[in-house]
């Protein structure tokens, strides 16, 4: 069977180190709402197969290294076993791993697996499964690691730099159908976030209708140090200035919502919604100008209207107005 068509991600040089840290499990019962308590992106499904349950899960640490870790933060790992009958062994699982990664597109039954690509939400996912064929329950299903968005950030910073909150996940399942674990992972999103509304558990762009220049608005110049720049913006005036904010530019990326930026068509902004309730927002904004250097910050703000006066007249407009801004 070719395994070239399956993109690897590689680091086998930072596997020795990885083997020499020290990982103990916080805790003897560990639960979810343990997971919501660290700063790391934990992934959990809303959609499970019947009868699953969840079983089990761990925290773990990795031992900081001053000479090059950030010693103000720890560096927790996590994994979740989810299953119907742990005696039969019918299981969806998932792990990260911080650095130190090795390929989990390998099968002892290389002669009986195939391999695939599917489309999700967090993107695109390179399996392996086994017995060989699209349908029918499989012995056993791997996916590779898959990047979050706080490591996609913190690479794009550093490509040699040791990751601090961001981690690869990986999902993995036995005793299930294709056509099952493709709904498990449509329906996977951050513990923190609500199933219902977050655009990870949907596979669906975010309902919030807003440009993303107007956070690029918020946001100072990366050569300047304040920010936020603006803190209240009319909403109205952004969606009848199309000269300035030309919603034509503006496409769903995923999770996303992306547009070019002005200086470069390699260059973007986008923002992903990570929280909402009611008039109350809080998004990730991301922003590259072409290069290799992307600059994210966590925005935070309520759509509320507000009344003043134009050309000496009452108006009532809608306003954004920003309660919360974190550099990432």
């Amino acid at each position: 069977m070719s395994r070239n068509r399956i993109k690897r991600t590689s680091r086998f040089v930072l596997c020795a180190f990885v083997l020499s840290l020290s990982a103990v499990r916080a805790t003897p019962e560990v639960t979810l709402d343990d997971l919501r308590k660290l700063e790391i992106i934990c992934f959990v499904p809303s959609h499970l197969p019947e009868g699953f349950r969840l079983q089990r899960v761990d925290i773990t640490f990795d031992e900081l290294h001053e000479e090059f870790d950030d010693m103000k933060h720890q560096l927790p790992l996590y994994s979740i076993v989810y299953s119907n009958d742990p005696q039969r062994g019918a299981t969806f699982s998932i792990e990260s791993a911080r650095e130190g990664i090795g390929d989990r597109n390998i099968m002892p039954d290389e002669e009986n697996a195939e391999e695939t690509e599917i489309k999700t939400p967090l993107g695109p996912m390179y399996l392996i499964y086994r017995p060989k064929g699209k349908e029918g329950r499989k012995i056993e299903i791997l996916t590779n690691w898959v990047e979050d968005e706080n490591m996609k950030a913190e690479k794009a910073k550093d490509p040699q730099g040791h990751p601090i909150l961001g981690r690869f996940h990986g999902f993995s399942a036995a005793g299930i159908t294709l056509a099952e674990f493709q709904k498990i992972v449509d329906s996977l999103h951050p513990v923190n976030s609500n199933p219902e509304t977050a655009p990870a558990a949907a596979g669906k762009t975010s309902a919030l209708k807003i440009h993303p220049k107007v956070f690029n608005m918020i946001d100072c110049w990366i050569s300047d140090s304040e920010s936020p720049m603006v803190t209240e913006i009319n909403l109205d005036a952004v969606e009848k200035n199309g000269n300035q904010f030309n919603t034509d530019d503006v496409k769903p990326d995923g999770e996303w919502t992306r547009s070019p930026t002005p200086e470069s068509k390699e260059g973007f902004m986008r923002y992903r919604v990570r929280e909402s309730k009611g008039n109350h927002y809080k998004i990730e904004y991301q922003e590259n100008g072409g290069g290799t250097l992307t600059t994210a910050s966590i925005i935070e703000f309520e759509i509320e209207k507000r009344n003043i006066r134009r050309d000496g007249k009452p108006v009532t407009i809608r306003v954004l107005r920003v309660s919360s801004y974190n550099q990432k």
